[in-house]
């Protein structure tokens, strides 16, 4: 049989010259494999051409194959996830599924058993095949099998059952778990809720910003669920009246994901709100918040200085931690002394000092900034400035010499002007001490694979008041369609909208004269500030979301 090396080489992809270095036996093929690859010279995707090339047979790029949906539900979920294979196609007799080894004839004699039909392999690249999985094998199915499990095994017995099998790993109800949290991780979910009713307990996780119902679960496995989340989290599950925070780690795909769970009593049990922490969404740089110049120029300058107060507002759930951590990284080094206090800490950042706020040791956002204070911090992340004395402290510090990074909820940047001067912060400081503020929302991104071009009338843009104004012909914009890449919904992703106001010589006196969040505004769009809505207009003709979603997400 030909080996991988000579196919690379008749493939114009290594010179002929290696051969005599690499050889060409089974073994050589693999350290030619991590060879290439670690240093960039072919693709896996190549490498993977190649081999089924070698083996004798076809090769498939699952993101653009037309994966046939009644050859996925012939397979058991469990099954598929266990062997990572994923059925593409039935053709006659025979069951087509793709695989990233080929050879794993276990994989191929278990399919063979569950469907009763021919098994043809064909080999595609490991990655490809896994983001498929997560796409096109879901746990619903295995979901609603372990939900009657656990309605069977319930039914003869009391809460107290339900709570111990809640710590047992082999339990339906610890599957059951386990495989929501899952599944939430696969479908890129922020949140995953789970909510008691009168008769059922639903699941819903929210997807880009919008809440879907995943599951509906029958009333008498709530007990069990909650009881074994609570277990996870280090929650007292005995505690039923109060609200109660904790935290859990699960692995998925060989990485460690933190959910952050916040519980809350129901007239119809209680509630459980799991807050998905993944790390991989913090490793970002400046440049991939996607500002547009002006305000990517406007925050640089801002974010490069030593001192003066940074602000990013917006409503819960609006990526204000995100953006405030990409700054972290951006600002922090070695030769500075970087220090957060939050309440809670959603992730941790090597190198950065964090402390996690405790109103029950008398650790407040207050008492925790005036002790770090005397820790001579260069940097000063604050999670949230909720108060007088918190808002006291932070602009004082940034007076002092300090760069300090917070968020505010008000409804655009203007705002938090007025917001800090009911706080009863007197206006000259807070004149002297911002230095600029940015507004953020976040809205669906359009998906590349299906989104659609067309004209838009144009006087129904210049209605909408986003900045077009019928002077020109109205550019090409593009709405949601909806494939399988983006589970029929048009969008996947989201997209950062910004409002970003530096702080000019005339605003500090509309400041000081304590002027109206309206008025100031005015000024700050006479001086160049794009309002959320424009910043949103201008993404729209990018072809990064759509219409719709901007007047959705801005007012």
């Amino acid at each position: 049989m030909i080996s991988l090396a000579e196919i690379l080489v008749l493939r114009g992809l290594m010179p002929i010259e290696s051969l005599d270095s690499v050889g060409t036996s089974a073994a050589s093929d693999e350290f030619l494999i991590s060879e290439l690859t670690g240093k960039g010279k072919v693709t896996e995707a190549q490498v993977a051409s190649a081999r089924a090339a070698q083996l004798g047979i076809p090769f498939v790029e699952l993101g653009d194959y037309p994966v046939d949906r009644a050859a996925v539900e012939m397979v058991p979920t469990a099954l598929l996830r266990r062997h990572e294979v994923l059925p593409i196609a039935i053709e006659g007799n025979r069951l087509i599924i793709a695989m990233a080894d080929p050879g794993d004839v276990i994989a191929l004699d278990d399919v063979r058993a569950s469907v009763h039909l021919m098994v043809h392999p064909v080999l595609a690249e490991q990655s490809d095949l896994r983001a498929a999985l997560a796409r096109f094998v879901r746990s619903d199915g295995e979901l609603s099998d372990l939900t009657t499990a656990i309605v069977d095994e319930s039914s003869a017995t009391a809460e107290s059952m339900q709570i111990s099998e809640a710590s047992d790993d082999d339990a339906p109800v610890v599957r059951f778990v386990n495989l929501l949290i899952s599944q939430g991780i696969q479908d890129h979910a922020s949140d995953i809720h789970i909510e008691p009713g009168e008769h059922e307990l639903m699941v819903r996780y929210r997807i880009d910003g919008v809440l879907h119902i995943m599951q509906r679960a029958p009333k008498n496995i709530q007990s069990g669920v909650i009881s074994r989340l609570k277990i996870m989290s280090d929650i007292d599950i005995a505690e039923r009246r109060k609200p109660q925070d904790g935290r859990m780690s699960v692995r998925h795909a060989d990485r460690q994901i933190d959910l952050r769970v916040a519980t809350l009593p129901t007239v119809w049990g209680e509630k459980v709100v799991m807050r998905i922490l993944d790390n991989t969404n913090t490793a970002m740089s400046i440049d991939q918040l996607q500002l547009l110049d002006r305000n990517a120029r406007v925050f640089r300058e801002s974010y490069t200085k030593p001192n003066g107060m940074i602000l990013v507002t917006g409503p819960t759930g609006s990526g204000k931690s995100t953006t405030l951590y990409t700054t972290l990284k951006a600002v922090a080094r070695p030769e500075i002394n970087v220090i957060t206090v939050e309440d809670p800490v959603e992730y941790r950042m090597p190198g950065i000092n964090q402390v996690q706020v405790n109103p029950k040791a008398g650790l407040t956002f207050a008492s925790a900034l005036r002790s770090i204070l005397r820790s001579d911090p260069d940097v000063v992340l604050l999670g949230e400035i909720r108060d007088h004395e918190t808002a006291q402290i932070a602009i004082e510090a940034s007076l002092t010499g300090h760069l300090v990074l917070s968020t505010l909820h008000t409804n655009d940047a203007p705002s938090a002007i007025t917001r800090l001067i009911e706080m009863d912060i007197e206006p000259f400081l807070v004149g002297s001490a911002l230095d600029s503020v940015m507004a953020q929302r976040l809205a669906r991104r359009l998906c590349d694979r299906c989104k659609s071009a067309y004209q838009p009338n144009p006087q129904d843009l210049v209605n909408l008041g986003m900045g077009y104004d019928g002077s020109e012909a109205p550019p090409t914009l593009f709405s949601p369609v909806g494939c399988s890449a983006c589970s029929n919904t048009g969008y996947r992703g989201r997209v950062a909208l910004h409002e970003i106001m530096p702080i000019s010589e005339e605003i500090e006196r509309l400041t000081v004269s304590r002027a109206s969040s309206l008025e100031i505004k005015h000024v700050a769009v006479s001086q160049g500030m794009s309002t959320l809505r424009v910043d949103g207009w201008e993404k729209a003709r990018l072809g990064l979301t759509s219409i719709e979603e901007i007047l959705r997400v801005v007012a």
